[in-house]
């Protein structure tokens, strides 16, 4: 099935039209290769954006522990497994369709930040519940302040970066994706043999308010940011 869909997104690309000439351009060297990196290194606002999500996500990804956790702390067994994932993933459909509604036109820096906090806090109380609704309710608004977090985020680097840096910037913003899920289950799964399943989660989840408050002192140019336009 996923082979089946990256071969329907590769067909659909190459099905693309362009609208528009495309220049010519030098052959690619050591300068062009990096020069995406460069551009995110020179702005603070995306860098800040694609190293907040990166360490916020490897911090607080609680995802990789949810068969302990349905198996061992709410004692419901693997179909337990299915609405853990599940309470993320309607947190995220839901608040994706209210967006799809409406824009941020004020004070976008300061909403993304509130995302990441709001993440964490809901990781502590999904990490300290013993109830299977309330890990589900904490869940839920994982899935949605993540959603806030990842939409702003995204619009803030493809509206701020040059067409001719789009692409590359693009591909350092996929790495981080990528690097942060993978690495945060990792390291979620390093905690909980050190010090157990739950001080694991409570951990990531404290661990990502820090980051959000210490993002914010740092990168003061994304937490200024206020249109994304």
């Amino acid at each position: 099935m996923m082979t089946a869909l990256w071969l329907a997104a590769t067909a659909a690309n190459g099905a693309i039209v362009l609208t528009r000439p495309v220049s010519a351009r030098p052959p690619p060297d050591w300068s062009t290769l990096f020069a995406g990196a460069g551009f995110v290194w020179r702005n603070p606002a995306i860098l800040g954006a694609l190293s907040l999500d990166l360490f916020a996500v490897l911090l607080g990804g609680a995802a990789g522990l949810f068969p302990i956790f349905a198996r061992d702390i709410l004692h419901t067994g693997a179909w337990g497994v299915g609405l853990l994932r599940g309470a993320i993933a309607a947190g995220a459909l839901v608040t994706t369709v209210i967006l799809t509604g409406r824009q941020f036109t004020r004070g976008t820096g300061r909403r993304m930040f509130a995302g990441v906090i709001v993440f964490g806090v809901a990781t502590i109380i999904f990490g300290l519940s013993r109830n299977l609704a309330l890990s589900l309710i904490a869940l839920f608004v994982m899935g949605a302040a993540d959603t806030i977090s990842v939409v702003i985020r995204m619009s803030l680097v493809q509206l701020r970066t040059p067409d001719d840096m789009r692409g590359r910037v693009s591909a350092i913003n996929y790495l981080f994706i990528n690097a942060s899920n993978n690495l945060g289950d990792f390291e979620s799964g390093i905690a909980a043999g050190l010090m157990g399943a739950i001080p694991a989660v409570i951990f990531g989840g404290v661990g990502c308010i820090l980051v959000a408050l210490a993002w914010m002192k740092y990168f003061p140019a994304l937490l200024r940011v206020d249109r994304l336009e």
